[in-house]
């Protein structure tokens, strides 16, 4: 049920209300009361814009932990192809998943590769199916959070295509099972993520029952070790090296590359997404056949659980584009076939996940909908943040809520103590003029 997970922990004892991560949520799920911060589960989408920004470290990624595949007996890397961008330019995609074996893992998978079958398999669909238009990529998580929230006429348009990461996982575990004897659960698939969205898409899949993936490590928290394995090897190692388009999917643009539509493009950032959901819901868009979104400006590269610059990032998956991805990795008539035999087909519907109502009661939620727009009437509109609340108009509706107090607006404060401190002076005048009247009247 929505709700029940995010990916995000705020940790009281570090937060100081500095207020960082209320100002760049883009859906004003924050909230900053009495100096500590909280999440409004109905509103966010699990970007991790918050985790970017704060200065304390307060808000935790809810990511995996090395202790949590020790009751696997076998263990399978895949790292999203976001991780071949984080390490210097002599370093190769391939010394990487060697040095991933070097660490501790069992095995490793290319995730890159599973990403050219999947924009072979959405080429397919776009070919073959007459669904609504422009469709809408659903990889990213805050995307596909973003659209069940505030687009939920827009979810008919997100793409039915499974995910590189799950086709991966999958294709990983059927491959061990037969070289290994092991059965499926005693294989742990352990995703390298660069942004905590993508545990949603592993504690919550949509259109299927469970992931194939059985956890995520952070970029970040996995890179020190790897870097200081890929800085002892010697460069010799058995993995032959990454090719096709696939590398290029953490950019901006990397899915729309490897189509032949012409009327594709990409978008990164939820200011812009937001535009372009708008213009699709709208009607502007339906010549357009595919829309690539990223809830990050730059794309995975520029995830928040990163540690390179995500604008180097960029340069360095561009040269590793022009570098392998010449050479497909695929075949593209075998994926055409394993296409027809729904390999990458998700079915079912994906259901919206609307904000919480003023009231479940209409007449009471029409009532309310009159009072929130008389509080914000009476505010100055300058959204200062001061109360807690990211604007006026989510401050106006927190008090309709009964969250907060209509003074715990600096400015309604002022205004109070200004009228009690005038009714104040009012009545010492009134009082010491009789005074003085009755002091006249006795001394005459």
């Amino acid at each position: 049920m929505h709700g029940e997970f995010h990916t995000i922990k705020f940790v009281d004892d570090l937060c100081d209300g500095h207020m960082h991560c209320m100002r760049v949520c883009p859906t004003q799920a924050i909230r900053v009361r009495n100096q500590k911060a909280s999440l409004l589960d109905d509103r966010c989408i699990d970007c991790g814009e918050c985790v970017r920004v704060c200065p304390n470290n307060a808000i935790i990624a809810m990511t995996s932990s090395f202790k949590d595949f020790s009751k696997f007996k076998y263990t399978i890397a895949l790292p999203s192809p976001a991780f071949y961008a984080q390490f210097g330019k002599d370093t190769t995609p391939s010394l990487i998943l060697e040095s991933l074996k070097k660490i501790g893992f069992n095995d490793v998978y290319d995730v890159a590769c599973a990403s050219e079958a999947v924009s072979i398999a959405i080429q397919e669909y776009l070919d073959t199916n007459k669904s609504p238009r422009p469709l809408i990529s659903s990889f990213c998580p805050a995307i596909v959070q973003l659209i069940q929230i505030r687009y939920p006429n827009l979810l008919d348009h997100l793409i039915p295509i499974e995910s590189p990461m799950e086709i991966a996982a999958r294709e990983a575990k059927n491959l061990k099972m037969k070289e290994t004897g092991l059965k499926a659960s005693e294989i742990g698939a352990i995703y390298i993520t660069p942004c905590p969205a993508k545990m949603l898409s592993i504690k919550n899949p949509l259109r299927k029952k469970h992931s194939f993936i059985d956890g995520a490590i952070a970029m970040r928290d996995i890179y020190p070790t790897l870097l200081q394995t890929i800085s002892q090897s010697n460069g010799n190692h058995d993995i032959k090296d990454i090719q096709g388009l696939g590398l290029g999917w953490p950019i901006v643009g990397g899915q729309v590359a490897c189509l032949k539509a012409e009327d594709c493009f990409a978008v990164g950032g939820l200011t812009d997404t937001v535009r372009i959901l708008e213009d699709i819901e709208n009607d502007r868009l339906k010549d357009i056949q595919y829309v690539e979104c990223h809830s990050c400006p730059t794309a995975c590269v520029g995830g928040t659980l990163t540690v390179e610059n995500p604008y180097i990032a960029r340069g360095r998956v561009l040269r590793m584009v022009e570098k392998y991805g010449l050479i497909p990795c695929q075949n593209r008539e075998k994926i055409r076939g394993l296409y027809q035999k729904n390999f990458f087909s998700l079915i079912g519907k994906i259901s919206p996940h609307p904000v919480q109502p003023l009231d479940e009661e209409i007449s009471r939620a029409i009532e309310k909908m009159q009072k929130k727009q008389d509080i914000h009437d009476k505010l100055p509109k300058i959204d200062c943040g001061a109360c807690g609340s990211p604007t006026c108009l989510a401050f106006a509706e927190d008090v309709v809520l009964e969250r907060v107090m209509l003074d715990d607006c600096i400015f309604v404060a002022i205004k109070k103590f200004e009228k009690l401190s005038s009714d104040l002076l009012e009545t010492v005048l009134r009082h010491s003029e009789k005074i003085n009247s009755n002091i006249k009247m006795i001394t005459s």
